[in-house]
């Protein structure tokens, strides 16, 4: 006879019933033993199933998909980077709206904005959520769902300054900053090829040197240029002419063919329909559209996303 103890959970019944039909000791005896071997078998079996219920409850948690999203973390209030390293913004939410929506795990990461396209071709996430622009000529490296967001350009200078963007010469005559790579950016070049542009890796570096004086003026996006102004770095700024409405539509970015296309669009037409995304909205751009014109808006009472200090 081996010396080694089988495990309770390798036990079976069979034992049991050979040993009641074959046993020659006492009925009593044999009943009590029965009980007890009965009893061992069943909360065996009971713990056997128990282990196979958490292992299948893992497994399919380990095996629920993982959707990767690329942001910038530096574009408020669209997305922004807190003090604890987390990622905040209207498009974060958005994106974990999506996520939820479609029943997935969502990873978002941050990425810089020169290399956010390069990062989605080669692999590094699925898509990418970061207000960004539709135009032609980044239809030609990745593919655009619906829109999720419509954007204006508009130019910043100091309360008292002279600058007036709807004077071309004015426009020549002045440092005007501006995000690298932008809509903005490539907006000014293309129609003032002669001003005198300063451009930053990020919109909060072009936002500093705007407040510290170093350039004349900037042109940005509406929402965010509002943020600033409604912060005490912005607090001597205005909007200066008029908005310039060039048709800028925000999209989620994905590879070319990649089915994300469809599903993302799914998910956007149901979180707008079932109002999460107006939640979303109303939470990050509290001051109305019909009261955001440059032409009137000097220092909006907007609270300041997180990263307006960036």
């Amino acid at each position: 006879m081996s010396n080694y103890l089988v495990p309770a959970s390798s036990t079976t019944c069979a034992p049991v019933k050979k040993l009641v039909t074959t046993s020659r000791w006492s009925m009593s005896l044999l009943g009590m033993v029965s009980v007890f071997m009965l009893a061992g078998c069943s909360n065996s079996q009971d713990s056997a199933d128990d282990s196979n219920s958490e292992a299948t409850e893992a497994t399919a948690a380990d095996t629920k998909e993982v959707l990767r999203i690329g942001t910038e973390g530096a574009y408020a209030p669209f997305n922004y980077t807190n003090a604890d390293g987390t990622l905040g913004g209207f498009d974060v939410d958005i994106a974990n709206a999506i996520c939820d929506d479609m029943k997935v795990t969502c990873e978002i990461v941050a990425q810089d904005w020169d290399g956010i396209i390069p990062g989605l071709k080669a692999g590094k996430y699925d898509a990418i959520v970061a207000a960004m622009s539709v135009t032609p000529e980044r239809e030609q490296q990745v593919s655009f769902t619906d829109s999720y967001f419509s954007n204006a350009l508009v130019f910043l200078a100091k309360k008292d300054s002279s600058f007036n963007p709807s004077n071309s010469d004015d426009i020549n005559a002045h440092s005007i900053a501006a995000q690298r790579s932008t809509i903005s950016s490539q907006w000014l070049e293309d129609t003032y090829p002669k001003a005198n542009m300063k451009l930053y890796d990020t919109l909060s570096n072009a936002f500093l040197d705007l407040g510290s004086g170093r350039v004349d003026a900037m042109i940005s996006d509406k929402l965010p240029a509002i943020e600033w102004l409604s912060s005490p770095s912005g607090s001597n700024y205005v909007l200066k002419g008029e908005e310039i409405d060039i048709n800028d539509n925000f999209a989620i970015a994905v590879r070319p063919g990649d089915p994300l296309q469809a599903k993302f669009n799914e998910s956007l037409a149901n979180l707008k329909a079932n109002g999460t995304y107006d939640k979303i909205n109303q939470k990050y751009f509290t001051v109305s559209a019909a009261s955001t014109s440059a032409a009137t808006v000097e220092n909006t009472e907007q609270p300041a996303a997180d990263s307006t200090a960036q």
